[in-house]
């Protein structure tokens, strides 16, 4: 199979949502980062971040080979806007995980679809998940208070839980996308107060807006196709 037949291939599993909503949000923030002058590496950060969603929404194994890319390029944003802990998650955590996924999700692929099976956790597995996260996000909370960070709460709020959101993801567990809307809507909080207040980052924004939206709609995807096994 040649490389269009490939695309064609994969498109056809593509709802007409996916198909419109994809490109219209590639080319909005595009625009607005033009428009806007905002950073370069932003903007193609949020390309990234937002194309790595999609397909692990979808359950494609090669929505890691792009998330490499993207969970750099944030790395090095937190970075430059003092988001200490996001920069640690994303360096030290992140970006190792990205590279174990493409392993840990072939091997539990639908053959048919070439996307991954699903999972959801039991009661007892999402309790003890809860409690250990809970834990982690104090201590990185006290490890960003006094190492001089911006948001300190909101940031290690963030850190701890996107470590759970990742972790479900790998485990291709439903769980993920509750994870995923708390993690969203805390950035989107976090990055507007930054680009309030001077931060050139409004693709970065922008992303986690998109990130939200994607989160929401994921999550009825993944149960509707849960409920038809």
């Amino acid at each position: 199979m040649n490389c269009i037949d490939y695309i064609k291939s994969e498109i056809k599993f593509f709802s007409v949502f996916e198909k419109i909503f994809y490109p219209s949000v590639i080319f909005s923030i595009i625009i607005i980062s033009v428009l806007t002058k905002d950073s370069k590496i932003a903007l193609i950060s949020a390309i990234c971040g937002v194309t790595y969603t999609l397909f692990a929404g979808k359950g494609k194994v090669y929505c890691y080979y792009i998330g490499v890319t993207g969970t750099f390029l944030y790395c090095l944003i937190s970075y430059q806007n003092g988001f200490y802990g996001n920069m640690a998650l994303y360096g030290l955590y992140f970006l190792p995980m990205q590279i174990w996924g493409i392993f840990k999700w072939k091997k539990h692929l639908n053959k048919e679809k070439n996307e991954i099976i699903k999972t959801e956790l039991t009661i007892k597995e999402k309790i003890i998940y809860l409690i250990i996260t809970t834990i982690l996000t104090a201590v990185i909370y006290v490890f960003l208070k006094y190492s001089g960070g911006k948001s300190p709460l909101t940031d290690s709020f963030i850190t701890g839980f996107s470590v759970l959101g990742q972790f479900l993801t790998l485990k291709r567990c439903l769980d993920q996308w509750y994870v995923w809307f708390i993690v969203n809507l805390a950035s989107v909080i976090m990055w507007l107060y930054a680009y309030l207040n001077s931060s050139n980052y409004l693709a970065t924004l922008l992303m986690w807006i998109i990130y939200l939206i994607l989160s929401v709609y994921f999550f009825i995807k993944w149960k509707k196709d849960m409920r038809n096994l």
